[in-house]
């Protein structure tokens, strides 16, 4: 079969234009309304997010309302800050439960407590008691200087407690050799020995037997002897 063109060259030139024009023309009209319709959705996007802050201002300004309305709410709001600063105030409270194992740990044997006091401000010590011979009282003053602890945040080791001063000591004559002198020992403690937030363990020096290692904690304390005017006073620093 034979087709013959009988159409000139510049009709032809004329039909692909037309086509090229739909083309265009279609291809923009669907720009356009992808571009409406994207503006549409923003538009829409935009009215919603304004209606729901609006909404949330609202519901604010009503429960607002509603708790100043609240009776007693000042107060309330009071104790409820109270609660939420229990957890700082516990990490910063002395853990002074620790003391009388500490006690026992560093106190020799024959060495008996009449008389203890503790300031956790100053952190300082003053301890009080009778043991059977002067040398323990030197062997305890001792003991207490070259005690060092250990902790999580120490694990090299450092003095538990500094400025240990025999500040009096005497004979008392009594008749219980195991309150034959008596003493009274002021000293200073590392604060992270009683941090609560610390594990702390204390090193004891070998040589000295101590109460924890022979008998009961409570034995540690006795009572103070009568006073007997005998014996003198002097410092061992």
């Amino acid at each position: 079969m034979i087709e013959l063109n009988l159409l000139p060259d510049i009709k032809l030139d004329y039909i692909k234009t037309q086509r090229t024009r739909r083309l265009v023309f279609t291809v923009s009209v669907l720009v356009t309304a992808a571009a409406v319709a994207l503006l549409v959705l923003l538009l829409g996007v935009d009215g919603l997010q304004k209606k729901h802050l609006s909404d949330l201002n609202r519901d604010i300004t009503s429960e607002t309302s509603k708790l100043k309305g609240e009776p007693n709410i000042n107060q309330i709001l009071t104790v409820q800050n109270q609660l939420n600063s229990l957890t700082k105030l516990h990490a910063s409270k002395p853990a002074a439960s620790r003391t009388f194992d500490y006690l026992a740990a560093v106190t020799p044997a024959t060495v008996s407590i009449n008389n203890f006091s503790i300031d956790f401000t100053k952190n300082t010590i003053n301890i009080a008691g009778g043991a059977d011979a002067l040398s323990s009282i030197n062997q305890y003053v001792d003991t207490l200087k070259y005690t060092t602890y250990t902790s999580n945040n120490n694990k090299n080791g450092s003095p538990a407690f500094s400025n240990v001063v025999l500040s009096s000591f005497g004979l008392s004559g009594g008749q219980d050799k195991s309150q034959a002198a008596s003493y009274t020992i002021t000293l200073a403690y590392d604060k992270s020995i009683f941090d609560i937030t610390q594990e702390v363990k204390l090193t004891v020096p070998s040589v000295v037997t101590t109460r924890s290692g022979v008998q009961q904690p409570t034995d540690l304390f006795k009572s103070a002897p009568a006073p007997v005017s005998n014996g003198g006073g002097s410092s061992h620093g």
